[in-house]
C-alpha cells in the first residue's frame, strides 16, 4: 500500500486502518488531489487481507468541510467534460467507501459539511461527538446536493433528507442521532476510545460474514421483493458451508 500522501495520513493500527484528512487550516476541505488520495487508500485497504476495519476521520477537531473554496472557483472554469469527470471523481471515492469490504466507520469531531457530510454518509457507521455538527450547503451557492443526496437517502427518510438539503440548515449530533443520520453520540473526549473500541468489536467478527452482509446492503436495494428474497436464500446456502459458520456454530453449541 501506498504509505506517503500529501494530503491524508494512514494511521496502521493493526487490523483497523485510520484515514485522517489532513488539512486542518482549511478544515480538512476537499480538492481533487485529497479525492484521489481517499479513493486509492479506501481501494486498497479494502482489498488488504490484513485489515478488518477502516476509520475515517480529520485533523484539528473538525471531520470535513466540504470542497476547498480555492477549488470551488477553480471549477467555474472547467467545461462540462471536466466538470463530469471531476463530479465522477467525488462519486468514486463515496462509492469505493460504501462498497469497501471492511466495515467503514466516520469518526466525526466538529463540521462535516456538504461533500464531507456526504463521505460520513458513505460510511456503514458514524460516531460523532457531541460538539460535531452536519449540514448540506450546496443550495447557498446555487449548486445541488446531487450525489450526496443518493447516500445521504440511504440513511434517512425523504422527509429528514428535504429537510436537510433544502433548508441547508445544520443539525447536531443529538439531532443527527435523532433522524438515524449518525449511529452513537458520545462526548467529546470519548470519541477516539469509543470508536477505537468498537473497531476492536468488529475486528473479532468472521470476516467471511461481514463482508457477506455488507455486500447483501450492496446488492438487494436494486432487486425485487422475491428477487432478493431468493439471493438470500443463495447466500445462506453457502454461508452455511463456510468454515466460519461451521466453527462458529461448533463455539456457540461448546459454549451452552
Amino acid at each position: 500500500m501506498k504509505k506517503s500522501f500529501n494530503k491524508i495520513i494512514l494511521e496502521d493500527k493493526g487490523k483497523t486502518k485510520k484515514l485522517v484528512l489532513n488539512r486542518p487550516d482549511k478544515r480538512n476541505s476537499l480538492d481533487d488531489e485529497m479525492i484521489s488520495e481517499l479513493t486509492h487508500a479506501v481501494n486498497t485497504i479494502s482489498e488488504d487481507d490484513d485489515t478488518k476495519s477502516l476509520i475515517i476521520t480529520g485533523a484539528g477537531g473538525n471531520f470535513c468541510s466540504g470542497l476547498f473554496l480555492d477549488y470551488l472557483n477553480k471549477i467555474q472554469d472547467f467545461d462540462v467534460l471536466e466538470n463530469k469527470k471531476d463530479s465522477s471523481n467525488y462519486k468514486n471515492l463515496l462509492l469505493a467507501i460504501y462498497n469497501c469490504k471492511k466495515p467503514t466507520l466516520a469518526m466525526v469531531d466538529g463540521y462535516a459539511l456538504a461533500g464531507g457530510c456526504g463521505i460520513a454518509s458513505a460510511c456503514d457507521l458514524i460516531v460523532a461527538s457531541d460538539k460535531a455538527q452536519f449540514g448540506y450547503t450546496e443550495v447557498r451557492i446555487g449548486f445541488i446536493p446531487a450525489i450526496v443526496m443518493i447516500f445521504l437517502l440511504k440513511r434517512v427518510s425523504e422527509t429528514h433528507a428535504k429537510d436537510l438539503l433544502l433548508t441547508s440548515r445544520f443539525i447536531t449530533a443529538p439531532e443527527a442521532l435523532k433522524m438515524g443520520f449518525v449511529n452513537y453520540v458520545v462526548e467529546q473526549q470519548l470519541l477516539e476510545s469509543y470508536t477505537n473500541q468498537l473497531c476492536d468489536s468488529l475486528n473479532q467478527l468472521p470476516s467471511s460474514s461481514v463482508m457477506l452482509t455488507k455486500e447483501m446492503f450492496k446488492n438487494i436495494s436494486s432487486m425485487g421483493f422475491e428477487a432478493a428474497l431468493e439471493y438470500a436464500v443463495d447466500l445462506n446456502t453457502l454461508t452455511r458451508m463456510s468454515e466460519d459458520c461451521k466453527n462458529g456454530i461448533k463455539k456457540f453449541l461448546t459454549k451452552k
